[in-house]
């Protein structure tokens, strides 16, 4: 996969969920995470990021929105359940990409909201926990991205590559 993609959260209150987006965002090879408005230690994260992801990858704590620096050509695109927003399955994930979640309890500040490119929704009933949401953006960038082959049309998965390769030859 080419590209890269940071995760961001804006005033999240929870050092666990916190810890939890650094070791998800650690394990989908996110190339930066970063806050806005955070309010822990990084000592306190650790406690829910067992890989320690603040030690493997940039971590950019901003103050404020206005001090936020992203990449040169960085799509931010913001996570937030409102009509508005673009329903996940309909997204085309950007090759450059910085995802930002909102609070625990609260939505993303309508200042962050003016600062996206994009506001994609899981289409969920009502909101799901951030770190669950982050996950679930994360594979869905991973599967979409074009990492893997398409799903096969029947229930399970393809078959191993040397039966592809033989019933290939066969067919023809």
């Amino acid at each position: 996969m080419r590209g890269y993609f940071g995760v961001g959260a804006e005033r999240i209150s929870k050092a666990r969920n916190l810890g939890t987006i650094l070791r998800t965002a650690n394990g989908f090879g996110a190339s930066f995470v970063f806050t806005v408005q955070m309010h822990h230690s990084l000592r306190d994260i650790n406690s829910a990021d067992t890989s320690k992801g603040a030690q493997h990858l940039p971590f950019y704590p901003w103050p404020s929105l206005e001090e936020m620096q992203l990449p040169a050509r960085c799509t931010l695109v913001g996570v937030e359940l409102t009509d508005e927003a673009i329903p996940l399955p309909s997204f085309r994930h950007p090759m450059q990409a910085a995802y930002l979640f909102g609070p625990e309890k609260g939505s993303l500040s309508d200042e962050a909201t003016a600062m996206c490119d994009h506001v994609i929704k899981i289409p969920t009933r009502f909101c799901v926990n951030v770190a669950v949401a982050t996950a679930v953006i994360l594979y869905d960038r991973m599967i979409s991205m074009g990492t893997f082959e398409n799903r096969p049309v029947m229930t399970g998965g393809p078959p191993p590559v040397s039966r592809w390769k033989k019933r290939a030859v066969s067919d023809e």
